[in-house]
Formats: structure tokens, C-alpha cells, sequence
């Protein structure tokens, strides 16, 4: 493959999949509203479009002529970067994880992934990580009590809950030996006696699915753990002094995080790409894809049923259930995995 090529096929990547990226967090607003709407005897959008699909496309409209009021006592400079910053690292973690399988088309093939490292797991949850500064930085340039508190709440959140979500993928780590995404999936192929996939769900990593799972609801800020955001103690939390574009860039920031924190968990534990392949070859390049796009979709589907399900902790509970709840259980997963691969071995 020529260089030029390469640079278009990798230019045509990058462009799909920022747009596949953006649409489902602009339609992921629509699901929750009309999911939540359901869950509580309501319509939901239906005014804007057939069933309300376009209802997120005149959201942005809307944001996008809003004014953006910006008070005078704030600090400038970080309180224009902190949205920026939110919505950089959201997209950045997006450009490792691999949708599918590799495809042939005429004389050139690739792989359905912008880039494949051999530490793409690290650079998802570097990526997720870096994230908080926007929140922090947000909270404090605003020079708001209500922003500050925020802030402070969703740092401390945030960087508590990481070190379960990091801990509970180390025993899928150890099973797969390789940081790489795509080669944590290849280990997850084929069948135990014939028709149980060998997902590491069904592998003996059921419990770190779990610890990964509650931890993502925190390290994304959403209920019941979304105390950064609690409205009836802070309005909206970190972004309380935010309007127009910026806000909506930290709303977007938000559910883009929740998409990646899905297909991590597609990758991680689902078997990724991995399902039924059948007919002509055309179909077969596309079910791979299909078939993750569809545990994504179970998964976000999962994170506005809880949302609208669970009541909201209390910040003492939150801070507590994650340093001696998870953190623990998180820890001996990854002993007792260890062990019964050495064992194993």
C-alpha cells in the first residue's frame, strides 16, 4: 500500500468515525430522553421529526445561537480551555478502539480502527483520565461555590472510581497477556463446548464485569452517582457559570465518554466483534460490526435504565462503596485470576 493511500484510507477513518462518534452522542441525549419518557409513562420528543429524530439536531441549532453569557469575576483562560479540554480527551480515547474485524475492498484492505498500538487499554484509560482536569478546572475558573464544589466532587470521584474500573480489566489483562485492544478480543474467539462464547464474561471475569460496570456509572458521572451534577444541591454542578457551546460541549463530552466506556466494555468483556458471520461476503464484513454496534447499544441502553431506576447516593456512600467495596473485590479478582493462570500454566 502506498503512502498516499495509506494517508487517505487513515484521513476517511478519522472523518467516519469522529461522525459515527458525534451522531451517537447527539442521539444517545435522544434514547435517554425517550427511554426515560417510557420508563415514566411519557412521550417524550415527538414533535421534531418522526418519533423526534431530529430533535437532537435542533438541540444544536439551538446551542449553537444561544448567547454565551460569561460572567466577569471568572478566570478566563482555563474557563474557556476546561470545555475544550472535556471534549479533547473524550474523542482522543475513540481513535483506538477497534469496531471490527480486518476488511478487503478491491486491492487494499484495513483494519476498522483509526490506530492499533499494542497499549491501546493504556491509552483509553489515560485518555479517560485526563478528562477530569476539564472538569476541575471548570469548577475552580468559574468562581462559583456551587462550580467549585462540583469540581472538587467529581476529581475526587473520578479518581477514586478509576482505580477500580484500571483494576477490574487487570484479570482480563492477565487471561489475554497483551494490553492490545484488537488481541484482547482475538483471545476471546471460538466456543466452549461448542455454543458458549468464549467471552471473558463467561471466562471466570463475571465479577470484574460487575466492578468494571459501577465503576463506569461513577467515572462518567452518571446516577446514582452523579454527585458532581446533583441539581438539588448544586444546581449543575462543575458547569453551573456555563452557557451556549461551551456547556453543550461538556454535555457532549459526557456521553461521548459513555459511548468509549461501552465499547471498552464491548472489548473487554463481550467478545468485541465476535457473533454469528454468515452469507454472502458482504454481509459477513458488516455483522462484525453490527454485532458490536449492538452490545454498545446494550449498554447505553443499561446506563438510562439504571439512571432512571436507582436513587442517588449519598457523596459519604459514593466514597465509601468505592475505596472499601470495590477496591477490595477489584484486588482479589485480580489474585485469584492470577493464580488460576499460573495454575493453569
Amino acid at each position: 500500500m502506498g503512502i498516499i493511500t495509506f494517508i487517505i484510507i487513515s484521513l476517511i477513518k478519522i472523518a467516519a468515525v469522529i461522525f459515527v462518534m458525534m451522531t451517537a452522542a447527539a442521539y444517545s441525549v435522544w434514547l435517554e430522553r425517550k427511554v426515560s419518557a417510557h420508563i415514566q409513562n411519557r412521550w417524550g420528543p415527538t414533535k421534531v421529526g418522526p418519533f423526534g429524530l431530529l430533535q437532537p439536531l435542533a438541540d444544536g441549532v439551538k446551542f449553537i445561537f444561544k448567547e454565551d453569557l460569561t460572567e466577569s469575576n471568572v478566570y478566563k483562560p482555563l474557563y474557556i480551555a476546561a470545555p475544550i479540554i472535556a471534549m479533547a480527551f473524550a474523542l482522543t480515547s475513540i481513535a483506538v478502539v477497534p469496531f471490527g474485524n480486518f476488511v478487503n475492498a478491491g486491492h487494499w484492505g484495513t483494519y476498522l480502527q483509526i490506530t492499533d498500538v499494542n497499549i491501546g487499554l493504556l491509552v483509553i484509560l489515560g485518555s479517560t483520565a485526563m478528562g477530569v482536569y476539564g472538569v476541575a478546572l471548570a469548577g475552580w475558573s468559574s468562581n462559583s461555590k456551587y462550580s467549585l464544589l462540583g469540581g472538587l466532587r467529581a476529581s475526587a470521584q473520578m479518581i477514586s472510581y478509576e482505580v477500580s474500573l484500571g483494576l477490574a480489566l487487570v484479570g482480563v489483562v492477565i487471561m489475554a497477556g497483551s494490553l492490545s485492544l484488537r488481541e484482547i478480543v482475538d483471545a476471546q474467539g471460538g466456543h466452549y463446548f461448542g455454543y458458549i462464547p468464549r467471552w471473558n464474561i463467561f471466562s471466570g471475569q463475571v465479577f470484574a464485569f460487575f466492578i468494571y460496570l459501577i465503576s463506569a456509572y461513577a467515572e462518567t458521572n452518571r446516577a446514582p452517582f452523579d454527585l458532581p451534577e446533583a441539581e438539588s444541591e448544586l444546581v449543575a454542578g462543575y458547569h453551573t457559570e456555563y452557557s451556549s457551546m461551551k456547556f453543550a460541549m461538556f454535555f457532549v463530552a459526557e456521553y461521548c465518554s459513555m459511548v468509549t466506556v461501552s465499547c471498552l466494555a464491548t472489548l473487554m468483556f463481550l467478545g468485541g466483534w465476535h457473533g454469528p458471520v454468515f452469507g454472502p461476503y458482504i454481509l459477513q464484513a458488516a455483522l462484525p460490526v453490527i454485532w458490536f454496534c449492538v452490545k454498545v447499544f446494550c449498554f447505553m441502553f443499561l446506563y438510562v435504565w439504571v439512571r432512571w431506576t436507582v436513587p442517588r447516593f449519598r457523596y459519604d456512600q459514593l466514597m465509601a462503596f468505592g475505596w472499601k467495596v470495590l477496591l477490595p473485590l477489584a484486588l482479589a479478582n485480580i489474585v485469584i485470576t492470577a493464580l488460576i493462570v499460573a495454575w493453569r500454566g
